[in-house]
This record gives C-alpha cells, structure tokens and sequence, in this order.
C-alpha cells in the first residue's frame, strides 16, 4: 500500500487475482460515454455505486411504494428498502462466484431508480398514459434517469455510469446478447428479493392465512424445514424464520446450480459470457418452476387483494389525473422540467416528471390539482 492506504491500481490487480477469469474487472471495463480521470482510490464499479447512492432519484425511492402504498406500515418494504436487499443478495451471489462484487452491487442498486410513485399499478397506468408517445417502461426509465435526468455534474448529463452498469440496466433489450454475469446475478437477487419479502409483507399486512399459505410449495417446503429445527416456534416469530429460510434456499440454489452451468459452459473471458446463448446465472428446473408457482401465487391472493388493488386504484387514478393536468398545462413543472420541453417533446417530458416523483408528492400535487 502506498501512504497507507490502497490505491485503486491496486484494487485492480487483486481483482485480477482473486476473480474468475469470466467475471468482468473494473480495469478492464468499456468506459464512459463521456471520458473521465480514474480515481485515486476507487475503482470504477465502485465510483458507479457511490454516484447512484447519493443520486436524488435514489434518495426518493424511500417515498415510493414497493407493493404496499408507501405510509400504511413502518414496517412494510419501499422501493429503497427494495433495492438494498437486491444488493446484499446480489453480493452474497456474486462472491460466492468468485465475480465483481462492486458491479453487481451497483446494477442492484441502480434497478428500480426509474419506478413511478405507486409500485407495478403506477407503472402500468403511466404505461397507458404514454401508449401514443413512445411507451413506459421501469426499466428503461432506470437508464434513462442515470442517462439524462440526474443533473449533478457540469461536464455531461445524467451519471455517466460504466457501459457495464448501463449494459445492466436494460434489462430486456440488451442489443449485444446476453449481459455480463454480474447483471445476470443482479436480475435474480431481484426476483429472489420481491418474492420472499412481498410474502413476507403481506404476512405482517394480514391479508393471508395459513392455509392459504401452506398450499404454496415455497413456503411450505421452507415451514416444515424450519418447524424441523424450531418445532416450538410461533407467530410473529415463525414466519420470519420461514422467509429466511426461503431466501436461504433460493440463494443456495443459484449459487450451485449456476456454477454447474458456468462450469458446463466454460466462459474464459466476460465477452465469452455475452455471446453465450442463454443465461447462466439461473435456478434448477425443479425450483423455477416451483418459483413460477410461486409468482402466480402472489397474484392471485396479494397483488390483486381487494386491500391492496382498491389502495391502489384511487392512486392510479390521481396520477393519471395528475398525468393529465400537466399536459393541459405544462407549466406547472419545474423549470428543469419546462427547459427539456422543447428536446423531449411534450408527453415525454411529462412522463419523466410523474415518474420521479414520491406517493407522498403526487398525492400532494393531486390535492392541489383537484382542489382548483
């Protein structure tokens, strides 16, 4: 170490050392759209991950709503909450993988940077919103906003993000095949992370039984693991020690089963990944079909409840009414808002405004629209 401290060559050559030949190295990333001076003492997934963490559209994500509308529970997930258990799972993957931790932390973490006020229901109705005009979409918002939306540096819009983060980003429409590893790993810890803990919350919400419950293979394969160790367990304290374990054993899964693909694959190299023809971070075949039970399980007795779909149709409707009045009357947005009106075009702009904004402000906004 030079002046006590390690410098980020030197960060670089132990990733050289310790990470496997297909994980993607900080030195050897595909840069910036906008050419900068490496840092002194931070890689750059790691200055990737510190630029996305002091972003405001981050900071917001603690006002937006996961499943639950963002205020009914202290205890209930958001959308930041969210996005940091995405990226401890995504870590504990990507260093049982011996990949680059750094770079699948910040693609977890960056994910859901473009999701509208009022979770999956907000995103839908922004969708409908914008059918004529291009579409939404969260994901590609997420890039969109570390693209251009974030205005923080003088000398370029948006981040400036490695194209590795980026390339993470866009999450179904990755123009060069399959993405790097560590993005891989960052979709999974995703879906790993909304399945356990939206049970987990609807749980403590009260809008399932046990019986509903126990019909579910996930969960009752994790309740009769832990009743096995803890057969005096009881509520509350049960079915938290049922959702770790079922996080424990989605994570264990991955972590084998994706090796044994990897493995059979052979990558020597991050470009080797890309051209592989299929995903090689992924489940067994008898526990994603369990998952996918799984999914339609939480459709059919959370997502769609009546406690959760009336909440959030009254919030669809303010935000399209918002939507709405601002097209009518555009300035009403901020003056950075006004100023991209002319290069973006009306709805667009509109668009990326309601998408920013918290549950806590739209709801303020409608009450200020409605109350004219």
């Amino acid at each position: 170490m030079k002046n006590g401290w390690k410098t980020r060559e030197e960060m670089e050559a132990t990733e050289r050392v310790t990470l496997a030949p297909f994980a993607q190295k900080s030195g050897n990333s595909r840069g910036r759209k906008y050419p900068e001076r490496s840092h002194a003492f931070r890689t750059e997934f790691q200055r990737d991950r510190a630029r996305i963490i002091h972003s405001r559209a981050f900071r917001r994500l603690e006002y937006k709503t996961q499943v639950f509308l963002n205020g009914t529970g202290d205890h209930l997930r958001t959308r930041l909450t969210h996005s940091i258990e995405v990226a401890s799972i995504s870590r504990t993957i990507a260093r049982s993988l011996a990949l680059n931790e750094d770079l699948a932390e910040a693609i977890a973490l960056a994910h859901d940077l473009g999701h509208t006020p009022f979770g999956h229901s907000g995103e839908e109705i922004l969708a409908e919103c914008m059918s004529d005009h291009g579409g939404f979409e969260h994901n590609r918002q997420s890039l969109r906003v570390v693209e251009l939306l974030e205005n923080i540096y003088p000398d370029f819009p948006g981040l400036n993000l490695t194209l590795e983060v980026r390339e993470g980003l866009q999450k179904h429409e990755r123009s060069a095949g399959i993405a790097s590893l560590e993005a891989q790993t960052a979709d999974l810890a995703d879906e790993i992370t909304y399945y356990s803990h939206d049970l987990d919350d609807a749980v403590d919400f009260e809008i399932l039984t046990a019986a509903q419950l126990e019909e579910n293979e996930v969960w009752s394969r994790s309740q009769q693991h832990v009743l096995g160790h803890y057969p005096d367990a009881r509520e509350p304290e049960l079915h938290k020690l049922i959702i770790r374990d079922i996080i424990d054993v989605q994570v264990q899964d991955v972590v084998t089963t994706s090796a044994a693909s990897i493995a059979k694959a052979n990558p020597k190299s991050p470009d080797d990944v890309r051209i592989h023809p299929a995903p090689l971070i992924r489940h067994n075949e008898e526990l994603d079909k369990a998952n996918q039970a799984l999914r339609k399980f939480l459709y059919a007795n959370v997502y769609y409840h009546p406690r959760v779909a009336e909440v959030n149709r009254r919030a669809c409707e303010m935000l399209k009414k918002v939507f709405e009045s601002y097209v009518a009357d555009p300035r009403q947005l901020g003056e950075v808002a006004i100023r991209r009106l002319k290069q973006e075009g009306l709805h667009r702009t509109v668009c990326d405004y309601v998408a920013g904004m918290t549950d806590r402000y739209l709801i303020e906004e409608y009450a200020r629209i409605a109350g004219k």
